[in-house]
């Protein structure tokens, strides 16, 4: 009788650039993570996140964050994913950097999202993360398109999509702590895509294609 399939194939994946080893999240990387949160993602002045999770209640905030996860990955199937990889830069977590993707195998288009650390920021750790990403999505799923936004104000996450080929596309407003805010939406194609001067290595992809919809 042959074996079954591995349930999980996501645990064996692994996105390596020159200096970050990229891997979907476990509960101990998810224990590194937390802490990171605590020790501050942004000044308290500046909220770059949709959801304002950085101002929930210290008590409960590691609590909200593991959830967050735990829910993502529970409801993780081809027609809609979210793959959270925790990114590591001299064998320590310093952040997240998201991709994700709603009837993939249809549309071929995925969205990203990324924070780090505010210990680690100002390194281009941003860049080198959404870069592996985007290589692995457009070489390795067969993408198109990837979709990215935000606010105006996040002049560093704007830059990084410059930099990367990204071109805006339009801007809407969203309530941002009570208040409108003005995000800012971009676009990005394999042909526009300003490729980084290194090979990401990749590990455990093809048994990861049918579970994102790329098989």
């Amino acid at each position: 009788m042959p074996a079954p399939p591995d349930p999980w194939p996501l645990r064996h994946l692994v996105l390596r650039t020159p200096r970050l080893e990229l891997r979907p999240d476990d509960d101990a990387g998810l224990d590194e993570l937390v802490a990171v949160g605590y020790r501050g993602v942004h000044p308290p002045e500046e909220m770059p996140f949709h959801v304002p999770w950085t101002d929930a209640d210290p008590r409960y905030l590691g609590r909200g964050m593991l959830q967050h996860f735990w829910q993502q990955r529970s409801v993780l199937a081809p027609e809609s994913w979210a793959v959270h990889f925790l990114v590591r830069f001299e064998g320590r977590v310093v952040g997240v950097q998201t991709l994700r993707a709603d009837e993939f195998a249809v549309n071929r288009r995925v969205d990203s999202g990324l924070w780090i650390g505010m210990e680690a920021q100002g390194k281009g750790i941003g860049t080198e993360m959404r870069a592996a990403v985007l290589v692995f999505a457009f070489d390795h799923l067969g993408a198109t398109g990837a979709l990215s936004a935000a606010f105006a104000d996040n002049v560093r996450s704007l830059r990084v999509s410059e930099k990367l080929g990204y071109r805006r596309v339009g801007t809407r407003s969203v309530v941002r702590r009570g208040a409108p805010s003005e995000e800012v939406r971009v676009v990005l194609t394999p042909e526009g895509f300003v490729r980084p001067d290194w090979t990401l290595e990749v590990e455990g992809y093809p048994a990861c294609a049918a579970l994102l919809g790329a098989g």
